[in-house]
């Protein structure tokens, strides 16, 4: 599902100069309070530690 509050936000703040947001009020909604609470596996920690910086 693509209503996810950090993917709203992300598009809202990525517009330059006008941000035009179309779709139903009750969708927007949704999309506003739900987050992603799934666990992301981006392995930052050994990229970090393989720089030289101590994380």
């Amino acid at each position: 599902m693509m209503l996810t509050r950090n993917l709203f936000y992300t598009g809202l703040t990525r517009a330059k100069k006008l941000a035009i947001v179309v779709g139903a009020k009750k969708a927007i909604s949704l999309a506003v309070r739900s987050t992603d609470d799934q666990k992301r596996y981006t392995r930052l920690q050994q990229r970090l530690l393989q720089a030289g910086l101590d994380w």
